[in-house]
């Protein structure tokens, strides 16, 4: 058990929303973490590294999700995060 938490906000950004493409990046950069990743979208919650938990939230564009990690990694992995919602996941806009 790990006492390193943090937690950061972010904005769904993308017209079609947290939809599979961005789904897929975000779990495989929380897997690639040792962290435990949590994405809240008002009272709805899901486990990061699940491509189907996170499409379940249905989070659309202007959605504000907070991130929640915790373990030896939570600081990298949910800076991590922020940038790939800030830079569109490395994708094109659709």
């Amino acid at each position: 058990m790990f006492d390193n938490t943090a937690t950061r906000h972010v904005v769904v950004q993308r017209p079609a929303g947290l939809h599979a493409r961005p789904s897929l990046v975000v779990a495989q950069t929380v897997q690639r973490s040792q962290s435990h990743v949590t994405v809240h979208s008002g009272q709805e919650q899901a486990d990061a590294g699940s491509v189907l938990q996170l499409l379940s939230l249905g989070a659309e564009q202007g959605r504000k999700l907070t991130l929640t990690a915790n373990g030896p990694d939570a600081e990298q992995v949910l800076d991590e995060l922020v940038q790939l919602f800030a830079n569109d996941f490395g994708l094109e806009m659709s």
